[in-house]
């Protein structure tokens, strides 16, 4: 009678000649079986690895993910961060619920789990960047607490690089946007245009945080405070829509008066970009895109991160890293300031 064994691990290689050879373990990330499979020596040391395994501590990854989906730590995250990171942790938990703790010390783990972020690398990097992220995170906060003996995916990099040069909403984006999107949509651009913020932050806008002159905001990613002066435009547009919209909490809402859900108002956004044929840009490239623009105008980094309310290191990097060095307007702004420089009066040398 055959016995199948619970947990075995196939691995085939390639070998430098050209040859596959297949490896067997007791489990991913654990030992070599000896011999070929139902062989007496195969059998035997699978279970001198199982009883290796019963002498060290009990365990699987599910309970580390279920005690840090219960921490203070998982607690103090964005509701938002919290829907995605439980997404990520029921996958993870998925694939390998069943990997035994103790089996954290084999060197090998980091290979195994590097080569499913590969796998999930192919549809997607950026989604297997931030499964991983999540997975190193409760790895990280289970070895902090000695519930795990190390963690495997300490300082694992990245896969995806986004390139965000180009993604600026031009003049032409907002034009076209203004004339064709929905009008209960045009306010979600100026707000984005004239303020920096996250969508999230924006969409939870109420108008109590509205005083005519200054929007004042905690930002829910990194609870920053910031009070930003309303300008003109956004005045305008902020004071028409309290006059249409005065039972509305929220200053963004549905053509009904509704406040957005972030599903909806994706949704709705996408649909109205696709109508006015803004294409190579999303919302969240408006807060990269305010912090162009008040630059092109002459603000500097501290006033910028006092509007955003990003770091003065973060407003260096977007402009040094991914805006600035596409965008010609702030070329053009260096050749005046020089041309404004160089004229002097032409000066009669000394003979």
């Amino acid at each position: 009678m055959r016995v199948k064994l619970k947990g075995v691990n196939r691995v085939s290689k390639r070998l430098a000649d050209g040859s596959t050879v297949t490896y067997f373990y007791a489990w991913k990330g654990g030992p070599r079986l000896e011999g070929k499979p139902r062989s007496p020596e195969f059998v035997a040391s699978y279970n001198a690895a199982v009883a290796t395994l019963k002498a060290k501590p009990a365990g699987t990854l599910t309970t580390i993910l279920d005690a840090y989906e219960s921490s203070s730590d998982f607690q103090s995250l964005a509701d938002r961060s919290q829907i995605d990171y439980k997404k990520h942790l029921r996958a993870i938990a998925a694939e390998f619920g069943d990997f035994p703790i103790a089996a954290l010390h084999d060197r090998r783990t980091r290979g195994e789990f590097l080569a499913w972020r590969d796998r999930l690398a192919v549809p997607s990097r950026r989604n297997a960047d931030y499964r991983f992220a999540v997975f190193a995170r409760a790895l990280a906060w289970s070895a902090d607490r000695g519930l795990t003996p190390l963690n495997p995916l300490e300082r694992i990099g990245r896969l995806y690089r986004a390139e965000r040069a180009d993604s600026v909403w031009t003049d032409a984006d907002e034009a076209a946007f203004l004339s064709k999107a929905p009008a209960h949509l045009h306010l979600a651009l100026l707000l984005a245009l004239w303020t920096g913020q996250r969508q999230g932050d924006l969409l939870g806008l109420t108008w109590t945080a509205y005083d005519g002159q200054f929007i004042r905001l905690r930002q829910n990613k990194t609870a920053a405070r910031v009070a930003i002066p309303v300008g003109k435009p956004l005045k305008v547009a902020l004071d028409a829509a309290h006059k249409m919209r005065k039972d509305a909490v929220t200053i963004l809402t549905t053509e009904a008066g509704f406040a957005w859900t972030s599903s909806g108002f994706r949704a709705s956004w996408r649909k109205a970009c696709q109508k006015a044929g803004v294409t190579d840009v999303t919302f969240r490239d408006l807060r990269g895109t305010a912090v162009t623009r008040l630059a092109v105008a002459g603000c500097s980094v501290p006033e910028i991160a006092t509007i955003t309310g990003h770091s003065l290191r973060d407003v260096g990097v977007i402009l040094d890293s991914h805006y600035l060095s596409r965008d010609p307007a702030m070329a053009a702004s260096a050749i005046r300031k020089l041309e404004t420089r160089t004229k002097t009066p032409n000066r009669t040398p000394n003979c």
